[in-house]
């Protein structure tokens, strides 16, 4: 056991990760395996979720990732595992609409802003003699 304070901080930091890390492992090791099982769309995706989160919060790389998805895909292509199509961006409305739409609601719901008013800036003092 660690005397140090600043050692013992660590330990339990270090305690914490593990237990996130474990978690996270088991998610994907539990996915992977209900994919196996049964490869359907919905369940290679859900794997591939996994392995993203994994990548997100610095458990894997990203190359290892790929490379598990990779073969995920593999499995599903070989069982004939018919994916979704992907949706359009066309579909989905823009960013643009959605701000336009937005804006004259936002209008409404606030009164009238007051004028900003600008401050005077300070003065320099006098130099010394």
């Amino acid at each position: 056991m660690p005397i140090i304070k600043s050692a013992i901080k660590r330990m339990k930091q270090t305690a914490v990760r593990r237990e996130r890390n474990v978690a996270t492992k088991r998610d994907i090791k539990s996915a992977v395996k209900a994919f196996l099982a049964k490869p359907t769309a919905e369940s290679l995706g859900a794997a591939q979720s996994e392995y993203d989160t994994a990548v997100k919060k610095g458990l894997l790389k990203k190359a290892t990732a790929a490379r598990r998805k990779s073969s995920l895909a593999k499995v599903a292509k070989n069982a004939g595992v018919k994916l979704a199509p992907a949706q359009k961006a066309a579909a989905k409305p823009s960013v643009a609409a959605k701000a336009k739409k937005a804006a004259p609601a936002k209008a409404a719901a606030k009164p009238a802003a007051k004028p900003a008013v600008k401050k005077a800036a300070p003065k320099k003092p006098a130099p010394k003699k």
